[in-house]
């Protein structure tokens, strides 16, 4: 299922966010560490982001940027890892599994736990953000074992994190791209959902304005830029089969990531929806030789990387008479 799903993206670039006392109510401050350890797990390693999130942790422990990063940086493993190839895209379907992980839940309220002991001394727009990506962490694993009342409790949270935030300050623009993931996702419901909708009292959603939510946060996004504009291009291609307008979107990945399998992937599998053969095969073939240090995401690539270069072929092959 995929509500909140998205937002589950949303701690992804959401690891981004400031150390700085200095800074104003909404404004998000990126120090060089965190910018280093985003980079890394954008260009596809996100093994090497983990000692940088360690070291934060360590150096201050009641700052929930280094338990949004070292968590950010195990669910892309785990995203990756758990990758099928359904109608004709790469992205976890795998739902209905039951894996614990225990340690990132932990994570994800170590990120709640700090950030709203932070408001408690001072009520400021990039605190709110943090919680609601604390939420927003939690959701997606839900989401993965298809727990939809608590994906569902947990959107909602994060949802008033978000509104928060832009109540405080309206210039926050992570905030925005946190809310139109949400916005989006609620407007696209499965039936399941819209039952939880009724029984629950989940507040409803407009996809438009998600959609150009997630544009204003893909573009202005100090934080989760990158995650919006992947969940965007992603959402486009699934939902909407808007095959050019997602990898307008979508291009930007790869050409700031060009060895992130996920990245090279979504492109190619783009490009094989309009016909663009060989530039999808070119794609794919990058991903296929993409460096992964983490085994299991590894396998997975290859092996989606390979069934969809060999899908290529059957297409390219003469019809026999």
């Amino acid at each position: 299922m995929k509500l909140f799903r998205t937002l589950s993206l949303i701690a992804g670039c959401c690891a981004v966010l400031a150390l700085s006392s200095a800074a104003g109510a909404g404004e998000i401050v990126v120090p060089p560490e965190a910018k280093e350890a985003l980079a890394n797990i954008y260009n596809g390693q996100p093994e090497l982001a983990i000692p940088i999130a360690h070291s934060l942790e360590q150096s201050q422990p009641d700052h929930p940027l280094g338990y949004l990063i070292e968590a950010e940086a195990e669910w892309w493993n785990i995203y990756c890892a758990a990758c099928q190839i359904k109608y004709g895209m790469a992205d976890d379907w795998s739902h209905g599994r039951r894996p614990t992980h225990d340690a990132y839940l932990a994570l994800a309220d170590k990120v709640i736990q700090t950030a709203k002991a932070r408001i408690a001394q001072n009520d400021t727009a990039e605190m709110h953000v943090y919680v609601g990506l604390g939420w927003a962490l939690k959701a997606r694993v839900y989401d993965e074992r298809d727990e939809h009342r608590n994906v569902a409790r947990s959107g909602v949270a994060a949802r008033a994190e978000f509104l928060r935030a832009l109540q405080l300050d309206p210039e926050t623009p992570d905030a925005t791209a946190g809310l139109g993931l949400y916005n989006y996702y609620v407007d696209t419901l499965s039936p399941i959902v819209k039952l939880l909708r009724f029984f629950m009292g989940i507040p409803g959603g407009n996809k438009d304005d998600g959609i150009r939510q997630m544009k204003e946060g893909a573009k202005n996004g100090v934080l989760f830029a990158t995650d919006t504009r992947y969940y965007l291009a992603k959402n486009l291609r699934t939902f909407d089969l808007r095959y050019a307008d997602a990898l307008e979107v979508a291009q930007p990945l790869v050409d700031a990531h060009p060895h992130n399998p996920i990245f090279l992937l979504l492109a190619g599998n783009l490009n094989q929806e309009l016909g663009q053969t060989q530039k999808a095969a070119e794609y794919f073939q990058a991903a296929l030789d993409s460096p992964n240090a983490n085994a299991e995401c590894a396998g997975r690539v290859k092996e989606l990387a390979n069934s969809f270069l060999s899908s290529l072929n059957q297409s390219r092959a003469p019809t026999s008479r």
